[in-house]
């Protein structure tokens, strides 16, 4: 009987023992659930996110993993373990950040004059709308600068078979290396003094930081960062947590080494950033390269800076070698006719700070159905259903009985409402068949009670129609309160350009049609 209890009791000793050690090993992995809309944590699983509002959407995932023993920018830094004090903020000195100047015009204005040191951008478009192109051809052509492109989609000879084709690599082709096979060793010159791009195919943060520690680049490319994974992080690639514990490894070493780093995002079917929310909020700079792909026009689009203007943008011109940056894509935008045709109009737009005459083109016609078709492209269907019923409403015209199309030419995208007036005259004048003087253009927002609105930045407007040689444009009476002048004191009457001031769209159609 004795026996049996010490054995018991040993067997108590030993469970309790094994159990010991098991518990412990649970206790260092965590689970929670994220949204993957918009990257809220739970807990728990919840049919509808508390944030976003979506159904269905949370998904488990591990979010920590114990093994101190990986090396990582996150671990190595001893920046961090230092404690910060609180500073006045008259006590902070401040000097102007240099700013590295690329080759590109168009890429320079929409960063805000080039690019911040130790700045993270990250890049989003739609599936093969031209994000690599753009990095690689970036990336090609920095002379002096050493440039560490990291792939994790496509292999090295796949990105050197595509930038053979750019242009202007043929004097950079044999600065195109690879680093999977060099060591620190073999790196002979010194980060001063060669430049060059280094292509590396890798999706292991932890390789990364190695190799960027052996290379000391003064750019740093990843294409893409759902591709990425931390060894911190169990989950697969591409999940919210690898995501934004990636993301979090980069912002930690671009603004401890000052060097800029620039992120390829994938964008969902809703045009959404793939990803938690707060990579967006992580990062300095959010683009968005946008564009129709049966067009050659591309637009790059600031959503977020915060070392320049959000509302800047580039335009190029997608070719056979590359991508072209269009200085001036108002001749691009208008094309070039004989003879005036009803229909088509010009109209005043502003794209960030920079002002554009683009064509629009509208097609009235009868319905052969009971529903009379509405479509737009490159503007909003809703506004356009407005407009019609304005002037269905305060003209008298009949158009809900016609077809009505409207297009904005180049496959570019407009939302500004100052070409209200230019889209109503070239509806009208498909309606009534009558075409517009082509040296004529408009720039006013229409409202619902009929009347010009007045626009924004309306001299810019009027100095790009006159650079380009319009005879006449159409502007809103209330962009000039009194005696000729604008807000500001603006004499407009040294323009050589015709301006038409009107206050309402029947005086508009008037001196058009008469």
């Amino acid at each position: 009987m004795k026996f049996v209890q010490l054995r018991i009791s040993h067997l108590d000793i030993g469970i309790f023992e094994h159990k010991k050690p098991h518990t412990n090993k649970l206790a260092k992995t965590r689970f929670a659930y994220f949204c993957q809309s918009c990257g809220h944590e739970s807990a728990k699983w919840l049919g509808k996110c508390p944030s976003c509002s979506q159904w269905n959407t949370f998904v488990e995932e591990v979010i920590e993993k114990d093994n101190k023993s990986i090396p990582n920018w996150k671990t190595a830094s001893t920046t961090l373990q230092r404690a910060n004090k609180p500073v006045k903020v008259a006590d902070i000195t401040f000097k102007e950040e240099h700013r590295l100047l690329t080759p590109d015009n168009e890429f320079n204005r929409v960063l805000g004059g080039g690019i911040v040191a130790g700045s993270l951008v990250l890049i989003g478009g739609e599936p093969g709308i031209g994000k690599s192109t753009l990095m690689l051809q970036l990336a090609l052509n920095m002379p002096g600068i050493k440039v560490l492109y990291v792939s994790g989609e496509e292999s090295e000879h796949q990105i050197k078979m595509r930038a053979e084709r750019l242009e202007g690599v043929s004097s950079l082709k044999s600065q195109v290396e690879s680093l999977n096979v060099r060591s620190k060793s073999e790196i002979e010159h010194p980060k001063s003094e060669i430049g060059g791009c280094f292509i590396l195919t890798e999706t292991s943060t932890q390789n990364i930081f190695k190799q960027i520690e052996e290379l000391e680049p003064d750019l740093v490319v990843i294409d893409s960062i759902q591709t990425l994974h931390s060894a911190h992080i169990e989950s697969t690639p591409g999940s919210v947590s690898q995501v934004r514990e990636c993301t979090a490894e980069l912002l930690r070493f671009a603004k401890e080494s000052s060097t800029p780093v620039f992120l390829i995002g994938h964008i969902t079917k809703d045009g959404m950033i793939a990803g938690p929310k707060i990579l967006e909020h992580m990062v300095d700079t959010v683009l968005q390269f946008e564009g129709d792909r049966h067009h050659v026009y591309r637009i790059l689009r600031t959503v977020k800076n915060r070392f320049g203007s959000a509302s800047e943008l580039g335009i190029y011109e997608m070719l056979g070698e590359g991508l072209r940056e269009v200085s001036n894509p108002s001749e691009i935008l208008l094309s070039q006719r004989d003879e005036p045709l009803s229909g088509i109009t010009i109209s005043t737009t502003l794209e960030g700070m920079r002002p554009m005459m683009i064509e629009t083109q509208a097609l009235v016609s009868p319905s052969p159905y009971g529903t009379p078709q509405r479509t737009a492209t490159g503007f909003d269907t809703r506004r356009m259903s407005m407009l019609l019923a304005v002037l269905e409403k305060r003209c008298g015209f009949n158009l809900g009985a016609k077809d009505v199309f409207l297009n904005i030419t180049g496959g570019i995208r407009v939302e500004d409402p100052a070409i209200d007036l230019g889209l109503a005259a070239a509806i009208i004048s498909s309606h009534q068949d009558i075409p517009i003087p082509f040296k004529t253009c408009f720039a006013g927002e229409i409202g619902l009670s009929g009347e010009i609105r007045a626009v924004n930045r309306v001299e810019q407007r009027i100095a790009e129609a006159q650079k380009l040689g319009f005879e006449q444009i159409f502007i809103s009476k209330y962009n000039l309160p009194s005696g000729g002048h604008d807000k500001k004191g603006i004499d407009l009457s040294r323009y050589k350009i015709d301006i038409k001031v009107v206050s309402r769209i029947e005086e508009v159609f008037e001196i058009l049609f008469g």
